[in-house]
C-alpha cells in the first residue's frame, strides 16, 4: 500500500509539473498571437485559435511525456521533477521560436491569418502551425530521450 501511495504521490508532482510547462506554452502561445488568447478561444470560439492552442497543448504533452521519461528520476524525485521541468521549457521555448521563425518567413501576417474564420471553417495555416507544434514536439522528445 505505501508502494502504491508513493507512485500516487510522484504522479501527482510530475503531473503539476507538466501543468506548469502547459501554462507557461499557454502564456507564450497567447504571447505571439493577437488578442487574448483566452478571450479569443471561450468567448469568440475563434476555430483558428482552438485548433491552436489544441496543437500546442497536445505538443506539450508530448515533450513532458518525453521529459518524464529522460528524467534524471534514478538520482532522487527532485531532480527528476527539475530535469522534467526543464526539459519541458526548453520544448515551449523552441516551439515558440519555430513559431515566430515561420512568421517572419510567410506572408502577411501569420497571427492574423491563423485567427482568421472563414465562417465556421479555420484558416488552413492554423492547421499547418498545430501540426508544426506536434512536429516540433517529437524532435524535441527525440533529442531529451
Amino acid at each position: 500500500m505505501a508502494e502504491i501511495l508513493e507512485s500516487a504521490g510522484t504522479a501527482l508532482l510530475y503531473g503539476l509539473t507538466g501543468f506548469i510547462v502547459m501554462a507557461v506554452g499557454f502564456i507564450a502561445l497567447d504571447l505571439v498571437t493577437p488578442g487574448k488568447l483566452v478571450h479569443v478561444v471561450w468567448t469568440e470560439r475563434n476555430r483558428g485559435a482552438a485548433v491552436l492552442l489544441a496543437g500546442q497543448t497536445i505538443a506539450i504533452g508530448l515533450v513532458i511525456e518525453q521529459s518524464i521519461r529522460a528524467s534524471e528520476s534514478e538520482q532522487g524525485l527532485a531532480l527528476g521533477l527539475f530535469s522534467t521541468l526543464l526539459y519541458g521549457l526548453a520544448g515551449v521555448a523552441v516551439m515558440t521560436l519555430v513559431a515566430c521563425v515561420v512568421g517572419l518567413l510567410t506572408p502577411g501576417r501569420l497571427g492574423a491569418a491563423l485567427l482568421d474564420d472563414n465562417g465556421d471553417r479555420p484558416h488552413p495555416a492554423a492547421w499547418v502551425q498545430a501540426a508544426m507544434y506536434i512536429g516540433t514536439a517529437f524532435m524535441v522528445g527525440a533529442a531529451v530521450s
